[in-house]
């Protein structure tokens, strides 16, 4: 399962945050981050959901109110 977060589209609401440990408040930016990803184009974090960490990046994915997170499984599909 891959995460992609668009910390252009992140309005700083940090719902995620309180969904999923990997995503941190950044204050300096009034945006949050996701620990461990990497920077593809601009903006755009990815990284592979850790092994029994599916569901909470499912649901901090659901909760962003902004859509800034959208999460895909294995076969590419979109999941949110």
């Amino acid at each position: 399962m891959k995460i992609e977060f668009d910390q252009y589209t992140c309005t700083g609401m940090f719902q995620c945050v309180h969904e999923w440990e990997w995503f941190e408040k950044n204050l300096k930016s009034g945006k949050a981050d996701l620990r461990g990803a990497v920077e593809g184009e601009e903006n755009i974090f990815s990284m592979e959901v850790p092994e029994g960490q599916e569901f909470e990046a499912e649901m901090a994915a659901r909760v962003c109110p902004v859509d800034a997170i959208k999460l895909y499984g294995n076969d590419g599909e979109r999941i949110v």
